[in-house]
Parts: C-alpha cells; sequence; structure tokens
C-alpha cells in the first residue's frame, strides 16, 4: 500500500511541476499578494489631502494651522478655503478627505481662557479613512491645547481643578502599532490556504479534464490511496510555502519572531489538513479544472472576510459569529500573529490550535465520502 501511495504522490508532484500554468500559479501569484498585501493592506491612513478653514488671523489661529502643515507624511497636501461655499465644493469634489474650521473667536477665546472650539468636517463616503484622520486632528488640536495651556498659561483653571489624572499608554507587542507588524504576519495563512487550496480544488477535476481519472478508477489502488495521495503532495506544497513566507517576513520585512518555530510548524500543518480536505471536497465535485477554480474561489472569498484578517471577529454579528469560529483561516490567523508578536508557552498556543483538529478530521472525512460517492 505504501509503495502505492508513494508512487502516486511522485505522480502528483510531476503533474504539478510538469505542467506550466501550475507552476506558475503556486509561485508567482504567493509572492506578488505577499508584496502587495504588505504594503497596501494597512488601516494606516497616509497622503490625505485636508482642507484649512480660517475665520481668524490671531496668533494662535496661525499656529495650529502650522501644525497640520509640519505632518507631510500624513497630510501630504493642506489646502486653505476662504467660504463655506469653497469648503463644500472641496468635500462634494473628493478634493479634501477632511477640513479644519477654526472659528473667527479662536485666538480671542484662547487669550481670554475660555473654552473654544475646533470643526472638524469629514467625508463620510470613506467612513474608516475619515475616522482615522479624525483621530489624528483630534490629537494634533489636544496636543496644541496642551502646549498652549502649559507654555503660554492662558486657561484659568480653578484650583481645586489642577490636580489630575494623566492616561499614559503603553503598547504591548507592538509598541509602534505598526500596521505591517499585525497584518503580515496573517499572510502565512491566507497564502498557504491558497496554494493547498488550489493544489487540491484542481487535483481531481484535473484528472477528469484530461482523462486519466478512469486510469485511476481500473488501477490497483483503493479510494483512500488516491484520496491519500492527492492530499500529501498539496500539504508539502503548502507548507513549502508557509516556510517561505516565514523566512522573508523575518529576513525581507524584519518582523520579529518571538515565538517557537516547532509550535508554528506544527500549526501549519494541521490548518493545512483542514485546508486539503475542503479543496478535495470541492475538488470532488468539480468536472473541470475551471470549475475547481471557481469553487475555490467561492470559499476562500468568504473565509478571508471571516477570519479577522481586514476586521476584528468580535465586530461580526453572533450568529454569524459561529460560521467565523468552523472557518481554519481564523484560527491560523490568530495563531500566526500570537506566535510572532506574543510568543506565547505550549499550553496557550494549544488552546489556540486544538479547534483545527477537529476541523481536519470532519472536512477530510466528508472529502472521503463525497469522492467514494462520485466514484460509485
Amino acid at each position: 500500500m505504501l509503495n502505492r501511495v508513494i508512487r502516486l504522490i511522485i505522480k502528483e508532484f510531476l503533474a504539478v511541476w510538469r505542467d506550466p500554468h501550475s507552476r506558475v500559479v503556486l509561485v508567482l501569484p504567493p509572492l506578488i499578494q505577499l508584496l502587495v498585501f504588505s504594503f497596501a493592506a494597512t488601516h494606516e491612513v497616509k497622503n490625505v489631502t485636508l482642507g484649512i478653514y480660517i475665520e481668524d488671523h490671531g496668533r494662535a489661529a496661525r499656529e495650529l494651522a502650522a501644525r497640520f502643515h509640519a505632518i507631510p507624511r500624513t497630510f501630504s497636501r493642506v489646502e486653505h478655503l476662504n467660504s463655506p461655499k469653497a469648503v463644500q465644493r472641496a468635500i462634494d469634489a473628493q478634493d479634501v478627505l477632511a477640513v479644519v474650521h477654526i472659528g473667527p473667536t479662536f485666538s480671542k477665546d484662547l487669550e481670554a481662557g475660555k473654552s473654544t472650539p475646533v470643526q472638524v468636517l469629514l467625508d463620510g463616503r470613506k467612513a474608516n479613512a475619515a475616522l482615522v484622520v479624525q483621530g489624528y486632528i483630534n490629537r494634533i488640536v489636544q496636543d496644541f491645547a496642551a502646549e498652549w495651556s502649559m507654555d503660554k498659561g492662558r486657561f484659568r483653571t480653578p484650583r481645586r481643578q489642577i490636580m489630575s489624572s494623566t492616561v499614559v499608554p503603553r503598547m504591548w507587542f507592538n509598541p509602534n502599532l505598526s500596521p505591517i507588524w499585525s497584518s503580515v504576519p496573517a499572510l502565512v495563512g491566507i497564502l498557504t490556504n491558497l496554494v493547498a487550496l488550489l493544489v487540491t480544488a484542481l487535483s481531481v477535476a484535473r484528472e477528469r479534464e484530461l482523462g486519466t481519472f478512469e486510469q485511476l478508477l481500473v488501477s490497483p489502488l483503493r479510494p483512500m490511496e488516491i484520496l491519500l495521495g492527492k492530499a500529501v503532495p498539496a500539504v508539502i506544497l503548502g507548507f513549502s510555502e508557509g516556510v517561505l513566507m516565514i523566512t522573508m517576513l523575518v529576513f525581507v520585512f524584519r518582523l520579529p519572531f518571538t515565538g517557537s518555530l516547532l509550535i508554528l510548524f506544527v500549526a501549519m500543518l494541521l490548518f493545512l489538513v483542514a485546508i486539503v480536505g475542503i479543496g478535495l471536497f470541492i475538488s470532488s465535485l468539480a468536472k473541470t479544472q475551471q470549475q475547481g477554480f471557481l469553487g475555490a474561489f467561492m470559499y476562500m472569498v468568504p473565509a478571508v472576510l471571516l477570519s479577522g484578517f481586514a476586521t476584528p471577529v468580535e465586530n461580526i454579528p453572533e450568529w454569524l459569529r459561529w460560521v467565523a469560529c468552523l472557518n481554519p483561516l481564523q484560527h491560523m490567523i490568530s495563531i500566526s500573529r500570537t506566535i510572532f508578536l506574543e510568543g506565547p508557552n505550549a499550553t496557550v498556543a494549544m488552546n489556540m490550535m486544538w479547534p483545527l483538529a477537529p476541523i481536519g478530521l470532519v472536512t477530510l472525512t466528508a472529502a472521503a465520502w463525497l469522492f467514494r460517492k462520485r466514484m460509485e
């Protein structure tokens, strides 16, 4: 039995290697996606065009406006608007993402020690970016107010309010809140998922399309041996792709790796077993490679959306969160981020990765059952 399975595994590797399209799909897209996702899939907002509408030409207003010019990485262009109509036109035409409106009595009120508001107008069509920019603007205005109060002594604070508490934030595991540190470790799960899923989703369909599936049926190979021969190459290829990704993250992107490499490899193997079961299930349904590819795409899109890569799983409605818990990609992304940045011990890592074992058992069992049914 072992000899027959090994020969089938070698045949699968040769079939993938001899097909130029398969070689390109396995090597080029994951590398391109790693580079694209690393720099494009970030929640950081940069190169924003900001509008400033100043009705006060006092010293305080000019100093506050200068603060926005001093951050070219965030606000690459600052436009000065001269009327409410100009503000409306700029936002309507999406020339600016936000407008800071400084009222006519801003400097006078600060000199008198009064509270004076600063209005911020945001383009709600870009809700996520607008909220991030609002946070940037709030921080700039608050820092300006604190420095004005400290250096110039312009606020008249009652004695009973002099003592106050201050929040000093300290970020664990990602001190600089780098979006690359948060998003790139998740790509280990997403890209290994892509490779293993495509290899298995196209394997049985390729045999049917080339007319060699009937030869497998009349060979001494039993259904479970055929299934094993199709699964092992996908696991090996996916694991090799994952090792390549981890190497690039550490040595090219300079991400810290604080955890255990052995624990990450074990989690990756369990994850690949679960994905291979899904891919073989899709491949058993498909009659052509095109159908297999479309089936893999139909699975991949909701799997990524429910994985916690772009948005936290906690933001998903409760009834849909149960579906996310059955998604192996969600567990792998959480494990990868934790091992890269936190370095958990074996107990914590085991509590995170154990759901992958029953998920893999269910997917492989379902694939084996469907494969047997399709062979009858």
